[in-house]
């Protein structure tokens, strides 16, 4: 029985995934899922240091002329303090004096001869002084359990002299493909046959997730030709496949499963496009059956999958998120189902795809977002405010949002 799509967001949101570590350098760590909080070490600033080239004063000399009576250089371990009406010439990142209270900027002041400035304009009190901590405070949170990895944590790891992080391990992830009227795309076919995109479609896209894919090739129109491929899959995390769980006399696939104890979890999706949508597991390896439709199987895909693989990857972020923005043109809408509606987000209006026919291939190679029509919208004016949900980008949140769009 087809269940709603809260039931389904539900049900993916509280899988109980087993997840395994690596330890990588943070070199390697790019894109990976952190497995672990991880806190400073140190201070940042680890000490009181200029942010400018120029002099370190006594803010209540700024006045007086100023004799200079050291150079500091950044790396230097110089302890010199200031004395009155002095001033010690220092470059950025270098360690203050620690009774310094302002950085005068090499401009803003007057050489009088060698050893002597005067300052030229307005001295704030504790100016270019960047504190200890100010950055980082030791012991803060720096990256939580479930983030993936990007240049900016990389930057904050090796401010940190952190060298070596654990991140989950990618998941498996096995593709197969089923329907002997469909030919894969380095077969010959004949005048009565066509090309099966859904295959390299959903090994491209878990790639692009982060998973480890293996495809096993394409079953035969037999029970017996499945379940030979699932079994041998079942050292996968998850197991990917589209078409053949319709009613139809040639459809196979959910018998296959069913020989092999396949537990449901969902058997159908109240939505358009993509309500024939399978979701279970048997033994520890999920299986998620699509719908057979190119443009269905992928939007379910985008809907759902990816939100299963984030559970897979260990991230904290599993449900979608969404940019309100204003649609472009007016849209009409059968009511009684969420509707999938693809299109184009430009960063000010969503412009509806014209195709949207779910045996389409060719609709979302123009489109990077789709909106989620709730199952009381047939109508929609434009410039509505809609919720835009991306296709071709990561954009997860780890909080529940209500992401339909309604009149």
């Amino acid at each position: 029985m087809a269940i709603s799509v809260e039931d389904t967001i539900n049900i993916i949101s509280k899988l109980h995934i087993k997840q395994d570590f690596e330890i990588i350098s943070i070199e390697s760590a790019l894109n990976r899922l952190c497995a672990q909080d991880i806190y400073a070490t140190y201070n940042l600033p680890k000490f009181d240091n200029s942010a400018m080239d120029g002099y370190a004063v006594f803010f209540e000399n700024k006045d007086e002329e100023l004799e200079i009576i050291d150079t500091i250089f950044a790396g230097d371990d110089n302890k010199t303090l200031l004395e009155k009406n002095s001033c010690i010439k220092i470059m950025t990142g270098a360690r203050i004096p620690k009774n310094a209270t302002a950085i005068v900027p090499k401009e803003d002041t007057q050489k009088i001869n060698d050893n002597k400035i005067k300052i030229i304009k307005n001295v704030k009190e504790f100016q270019h002084i960047r504190y200890i901590g100010e950055d980082i405070k030791k012991d803060e949170l720096l990256i939580k359990k479930g983030i993936e990895i990007n240049f900016s944590h990389i930057a904050l790891l090796s401010s940190q002299g952190i060298t070596h992080i654990k991140v989950y391990k990618r998941p498996k992830i096995v593709v197969f493909s089923s329907g002997e009227e469909l030919k894969l795309h380095y077969e010959k076919i004949q005048e009565h046959q066509i090309y099966n995109s859904n295959t390299p479609t959903l090994i491209a896209k878990a790639k692009e997730l982060g998973c480890e894919v293996t495809f096993i090739g394409q079953a035969k129109d037999s029970i017996e030709a499945i379940k030979e491929l699932v079994q041998n899959s079942l050292h996968a995390d998850l197991i990917i496949t589209s078409g053949g769980v319709s009613v139809g006399d040639a459809d196979f696939t959910k018998a296959a499963f069913n020989e092999l104890n396949f537990q449901t979890l969902f058997d159908g999706i109240i939505i358009k496009p993509g309500k024939p949508t399978v979701f279970g597991k048997i033994k520890n390896t999920y299986i998620l059956n699509l719908p057979g439709n190119p443009l269905a199987s992928a939007m379910i895909f985008e809907m759902f999958g990816k939100l299963i693989i984030q559970k897979l990857l260990g991230s904290s972020e599993i449900y979608p998120n969404f940019i309100e923005t204003k649609i472009s043109e007016n849209l009409k809408n059968k009511a009684g189902r969420i509707t999938l509606i693809p299109g184009f987000f430009d960063g000010q209006e969503f412009k509806p795809s014209q195709k949207r026919s779910p045996g389409m291939v060719s609709v979302l190679a123009s489109c990077n977002a789709m909106i989620a029509l709730s199952e009381k919208v047939n109508y929609l004016e434009k410039y509505t405010k809609v919720k835009v949900l991306p296709i071709n980008w990561k954009f997860f949140t780890d909080k529940k949002k209500d992401f339909l769009t309604n009149e």
